[in-house]
């Protein structure tokens, strides 16, 4: 359904200077009935200043004096060479101005501990763009000395929820793997079994006795091998 430019102030002036019903210039405007009854009481849109759909070639005469005679009569919008407005496609998110500088380090971030996001779906959740992923990855950013991995949600970014659905989306792809932790976090932890392993052979190079030594200790020797500093 196409509708009028400024639909309030169409909706004020239709209340001004019409005998149309609430569900006529509801039905119009695009609005509820309720609404419109609340702009003729004075609730709402009290500062808003009515516009002209005739003069603005929207409407008729000839079509508001039919409506005016018919309240179960819809208005027609009238063929005008005034411009829609376009509907905003689906595309990069938009980021504010204020924010644009935080964008890298918020690319870091998803780089470092959600790696298996495609570039794609960064650039959709930080509203940046390929190239820019690509040169923070490869540090060939002109600010790369200043780039801070950043949770891009705590910067204001991207909502957690749209994080979350992406991430769900790349474990799906790459068959549900998570991310290494080590890969994950600043400097990396151990993995348990890798340090568990280390503990062990620690422990068993402290008290493991030397083959040669697993008999009888040799007179005259007073510390066995393995104690010697």
């Amino acid at each position: 359904m196409t509708l009028p430019l400024m639909p309030k102030a169409t909706a004020v002036w239709l209340i001004e200077n019409t005998a149309l019903t609430f569900q006529q210039i509801a039905d119009f405007t695009g609005m509820h009935a309720l609404e419109v009854q609340a702009i003729a009481d004075g609730d709402v849109a009290a500062g808003i200043v009515g516009l002209d759909p005739v003069a603005n070639g929207q409407l008729t005469r000839e079509e508001i004096a039919r409506c005016e005679t018919d309240p179960a009569a819809h208005l027609r919008l009238a063929k005008s060479d005034v411009p829609v407005p376009q509907t905003r496609t689906k595309g990069a998110r938009y980021t504010p101005v204020s924010k644009r500088n935080d964008r890298p380090d918020g690319i870091a971030w998803l780089l470092r501990h959600v790696p298996e996001l495609t570039d794609a779906q960064i650039a959709k959740l930080i509203g940046s763009t390929k190239d820019t992923i690509k040169k923070v990855r490869d540090r060939s950013h002109w600010n790369s000395a200043n780039i801070k991995p950043r949770d891009p949600v705590l910067l204001g970014l991207c909502s957690q929820s749209d994080l979350n659905a992406a991430v769900v989306i790349a474990r799906r792809r790459t068959g549900g793997q998570p991310p290494r932790m080590d890969e994950g976090t600043e400097g990396g932890e151990p993995e348990a079994g890798a340090a568990d392993a280390g503990a062990n052979d620690a422990g068993a190079d402290e008290t493991a006795l030397p083959a040669d030594t697993a008999g009888e200790q040799p007179e005259g020797d007073e510390n066995p091998p393995y104690a010697r500093a």
